[in-house]
């Protein structure tokens, strides 16, 4: 009766425990139809349900992580007048490395030793972007990157992740 006429507050200011009629609390009902109001009021956008796929396909227990061992934004000394010089990367995992020089035009490198490899460029919302690499180990891709981008290389029985930079 006392929080009727104070509003539901007890004699603190505070909300009241209500009388849940000898029902237990089922806090699993609560928490799905959270999710189910969170769905419909607040859904997930695409794009970001994407990166949180591809991120989960980064997760691959074989892989290694190639170590960047050569980034020429810090490692090489500046060459005066020359304006748009590519950036040349060297990345080491165990006895692979992987040289790639990255430009406005796109990239191009090799794997040492040189053996065959599909290689994906990962980066943001989109889907990998396959290559292949050739006997000699080289491999081209036509398309600029843009943002953070890292490589995945697949050799006969091993695969490689490079970690991410900025392009």
């Amino acid at each position: 009766m006392n929080d009727d006429l104070n509003g539901g507050l007890d004699d603190h200011g505070l909300p009241g425990e209500e009388d849940w009629g000898g029902e237990e609390f089922d806090a699993g009902l609560l928490e799905e139809e959270l999710r189910q109001a969170a769905a419909v009021l607040d859904p997930v956008p695409a794009e970001l349900q994407q990166i949180a796929v591809d991120a989960y396909a980064l997760h691959d227990l074989d892989a290694r992580v190639a170590e960047l061992t050569f980034d020429s934004l810090v490692d090489a000394l500046p060459v005066r007048g020359v304006g748009d010089a590519p950036r040349m990367l060297t990345f080491r995992a165990g006895e692979v490395t992987v040289d790639v020089e990255v430009s406005a035009r796109g990239l191009m490198g090799q794997v040492l030793p040189p053996q065959p490899a599909r290689i994906e460029v990962l980066g943001g919302p989109r889907p990998g972007s396959p290559l292949t690499a050739d006997e000699l180990g080289r491999f081209t891709g036509d398309m600029p990157l843009s943002g953070p981008f890292a490589l995945r290389l697949r050799t006969d029985g091993d695969v490689v992740v490079t970690e991410w930079l900025r392009a």
